[in-house]
């Protein structure tokens, strides 16, 4: 018998001796008068029997089938092995027609003694950036490499593309490389393809969007400023401000979401077995419409922030490795790595010999040939092989020379770089 029952037996007990009068009882349970009436009515004897509820020791009416609860406890350790609590109840109603509550879900996994795998910590207080007001303003960009496949397949590189306003995924894709630029030109043209440009870009200070060297040219020291990598050259053609992340929690929101990706598509990739890149991919593109329905938020104002895209920006141009080379007397620009490409011969017998020239590479293998931002040539994929940025390119420092001693007159030792 419980503390609150003794107590109004007690209570019961006086108003029945006329040591309380029935409106002072009602006050002291928090009942109706009427109510401690009726209790006073059902006073019997010594037992106390009279107190407890009508229902005590029944079975509720909207208690769950002891099958059902068996059905869930054999999914989630078979099927559903690894899911959470919330993933696993929105596959019950979904896959299996169980429609129960994440509390029910939850009690009935407890009770049989299972674990969520998702293991929670207290939060520490930080001060959290506010969203953005629109959609488009700002976009949050980073790259995950984990074990996606749990050993079925190799291990994976997920890029991705956040809208901070409301959370959606708009852009996001596995890959075998690690994370790499080749990875961010391809995510990011599909981002602005889809949507259009954002005003911003939320990132770390990975070395695909900025540089680390202290090497200036003196193209550079003339300009006051070093040239910019490959990703960052792509953001600022079509005028996106790109901002570095001081801490990992400043970009909690993509972090959070690698999380959650971490949890829930690894059992979405389980389920389907995937376990090679193609199937993983098919597996994300249908998780991330999912995703983007259960979990984005309405941005605060209704107008959307993306700028239409110009239809004179040359997308090939911009987005692509660009690799700066000097045309040689037989016409062959040359990257290195035994890739090279041939440009054709002129109506008027005339040539680029000696010129400078770029050499984009597209993540589809071609090799586009531009002379001050005008396509020359196009040499078409040779191989399947994967866009990979080259060892070498226009942003890499060159090696100091040794000095060299060089005697002047009178004897004295000078050092020539």
């Amino acid at each position: 018998m419980s503390q609150k029952e003794l107590q109004r037996i007690k209570v019961v007990e006086n108003a029945v001796a006329g040591k309380l009068a029935v409106a002072e009882a009602a006050e002291l349970l928090q009942l109706s008068e009427r109510q401690v009436t009726r209790l006073k009515g059902r006073l019997e004897g010594d037992s106390g029997e009279w107190v407890y509820h009508g229902n005590r020791g029944r079975r509720p009416a909207n208690a769950i089938p002891e099958e059902t609860r068996q059905k869930v406890v054999e999914l989630a350790t078979g099927k559903y092995a690894g899911f959470n609590d919330s993933h696993l109840q929105e596959k019950l109603a979904v896959a299996e027609g169980i429609v129960l509550s994440r509390q029910s879900v939850r009690r009935i996994l407890r009770g049989a003694q299972l674990r969520s795998p998702q293991r929670r910590r207290s939060p520490k207080y930080r001060s959290r950036r506010q969203r953005r007001g629109r959609e488009g303003m700002m976009v949050l960009t980073d790259a995950s490499r984990h074990d996606w496949l749990e050993g079925r397949g190799p291990m994976l590189t997920m890029i991705g593309w956040i809208d901070d306003a409301t959370g959606k995924v708009y852009s996001a894709r596995f890959q075998a490389e690690p994370e790499d630029s080749a990875g961010y030109l391809r995510t990011l043209r599909h981002l602005v393809e889809a949507r259009g440009i954002a005003w911003s870009v939320y990132r770390d200070r990975h070395g695909t969007f900025q540089r680390s060297d202290d090497h200036w040219s003196v193209a550079e020291q003339l300009a006051g400023r070093q040239l910019p990598t490959q990703v960052g050259g792509a953001l600022e053609e079509p005028g996106i401000e790109s901002i570095a992340a001081r801490s990992p929690q400043a970009r909690g929101r993509v972090e959070r979401l690698w999380k959650t990706f971490q949890d829930r598509l690894v059992s979405e990739l389980r389920l389907a077995r995937a376990s090679d890149l193609e199937r993983a991919n098919a597996v994300l593109d249908l998780f991330l419409v999912d995703y983007n329905q259960r979990f984005a938020k309405l941005a605060k104002e209704t107008a959307q922030a993306w700028r239409k895209l110009d239809r004179r920006l040359d997308l090939d141009y911009i987005f692509c490795l660009r690799y700066e080379r000097t045309v040689g007397k037989d016409h062959v620009v040359s990257l290195g790595e035994g890739i090279s490409v041939q440009l054709p011969a002129l109506a008027n017998q005339r040539g680029y010999a000696g010129r400078k020239a770029e050499v984009c590479r597209q993540p589809d293998g071609r090799l586009p040939v531009y002379l001050e931002r005008r396509l020359l040539w196009v040499r078409q994929a040779a191989s399947d092989q994967p866009v990979r940025a080259l060892k070498m390119n226009r942003n890499t420092a060159p090696r100091r020379k040794k000095p060299v001693r060089v005697y002047k007159p009178g004897g004295r030792l000078a050092l020539r770089a």
